[in-house]
Order: C-alpha cells, then structure tokens, then sequence
C-alpha cells in the first residue's frame, strides 16, 4: 500500500472508533492505548483467520494452512530441517513459521499459545502445556583438540573446575542440565571459571575451537565438527543427556494440523537419534 493509502485507513479506523489509535510528535508515531487493544484484537482477529483456512481444508482430508512452530537454537540448526523437509513432502500445502529462541521463552510463548507447538530440549510441568518426552541427545564436553581436557576418556565435574567454561544463556535447556550435573558433584557457582554466556551455539563453538576454554554441547550439533578436526569432544562422567520434547498448548480442541506435526516431529526425533547413536 501507499502512505496516502496507509495513512486514509488509519484515519477510517479513528473515525469509526471515535478516538485517537496513533500518537504523531517529535518524528515519531507510537500507539496509544486504545491503538494497543486494537492491534492485539487485530493480531487475533488474523490469527483466527488463519485457522479458519486450516480448518475448513481439513475436511477436504489435505492437511493445509500455516503452523507457528517455536524452537531452540540447537533443535533449529541440527534437528529441525530434516523434520521440516519431510512434512513439506507429506504435506506441501503446509506453511510452517518458525521462531527460534532458549527452551524457556518457547515454553512461554506455546503456554500463551502465541505458538502452535514447541520443539524444545527440556520442558516444566507448568499445566497450560502438554509435553512429549520424544528422544535424547548426549551432552559432551567440547574443546580444542589441544586442550588440557581434550587428552581425557571421561570427565568428572570436579575435572572441570579451575578451566574456562563457555556457558550457555539464561533459559537455555542445556544450560540448566549443565547446571544440574555441577550441582548434583556439589560444585557451586562460584567455583566454575565462567569465560562467556552466549545464546548462540556457533558463538559457543567458536569460541571453544579458538581455544579460549570448554563448553557443553549436543553430540548431534557438533558431529561435523569433530569431523573436520575443528574440536575434541568428551563424554561425561555420569554420563548426561538433554531430552528432545514436543509440546502444545493444553487445549480440547486441537486441529488436525497442529496434532499430525506434533506426531511426525515425535517419530523424526526418534529416527534421528537412533541413527546417531548408530553413526556414534
């Protein structure tokens, strides 16, 4: 549309609502408060739209129509694609938007149902969601092939302290299971050597292959970099896994579409993982 365009709309909506939905001033435009409530109603007055198309297609037995799919960085880059690819295949009329953030916001956004679904690796028992526990990914330490570490068959917690640890952020699942593994050792806090807190796993491994100290990743995001002789990586004393889990709102009702990519992402997850652990 063109600004005159945009511009005789807004105006229309102030005129039928009788009130003011923009503040203009100082160069910039802003909503106000009765702007606010109108764009919420019309994000959901969208968003229903949308599900109406999805609904009606289902009765013509071909899955159709959009699905919000939230996910963490690590499910993104290394899981995600090949369980897109192969729904798309099944379902090409299929639209899929995806968001990625840490495990904790896409908790929220799926409860607040401001998402469809969540493919997150580790999840609360908070009772607006329904959870899958699909499958698991070992976690491992990696590090450059020439640290201290690196020489090592299995490592303890208590290994760990006194060397920089490249942590992850806050809310991230593989974070809080890391957290856990010192914990459980009675490891505190303050004993571990922080280096950086990075919401990025390529940051993560960046920073670990330049030798600046060691992380804890998925053995599923990091196969190609021990391929290449970019990292070392070794497996922890107890052994830890992350959980790779599917979860939607809670609700009665749940379309066709939203329940069919809930179950393929489940089935995906465990191929995937069980070719892993082959491969590995």
């Amino acid at each position: 549309m063109t600004q005159p365009a945009v511009t005789f709309q807004i105006k229309q909506l102030e005129e039928h609502f009788d009130t003011r939905l923009l503040d203009r001033g100082h160069g910039k435009i802003t909503l106000t408060p009765a702007g606010e409530l109108v764009l919420a109603y019309a994000e959901r007055i969208l968003g229903l739209s949308a599900e109406l198309d999805s609904r009606v297609s289902e009765l013509t037995d071909e899955l159709a129509g959009q699905i919000k799919i939230g996910t963490s960085t690590t499910i993104a880059a290394y899981w995600l694609p090949q369980i897109l690819e192969g729904f798309k295949r099944r379902y090409p009329r299929v639209l899929p938007r995806v968001v990625v953030g840490n495990s904790k916001l896409t908790e929220e956004r799926v409860a607040a149902r401001d998402l469809d679904i969540g493919l997150i690796e580790i999840a609360t028992e908070q009772h607006a969601i329904e959870r899958r526990s699909a499958a698991r990914d070992e976690l491992l330490v990696i590090c450059h092939p020439d640290h201290a570490l690196a020489k090592f068959e299995r490592l303890t917690a208590k290994d760990l302290v006194g060397h920089p640890f490249i942590d992850r952020d806050p809310g991230n699942g593989i974070r809080q299971i890391a957290d856990e593994f010192f914990e459980a050792a009675g490891i505190a806090g303050s004993e571990i050597t922080l280096c950086a807190e990075l919401g990025s796993l390529a940051a993560v491994k960046q920073l670990a292959a330049a030798g600046l100290g060691f992380a804890i990743a998925s053995k599923m995001a990091i196969q190609r970099d021990l391929a290449e002789g970019r990292l070392a990586a070794v497996a922890l004393e107890p052994r830890i896994y992350t959980p790779l889990e599917v979860i939607v709102p809670r609700d009665k009702f749940r379309s066709r579409l939203i329940t069919a990519f809930a179950d393929f992402a489940s089935e995906e997850f465990v191929r995937m993982a069980q070719e892993a652990d082959k491969a590995g």
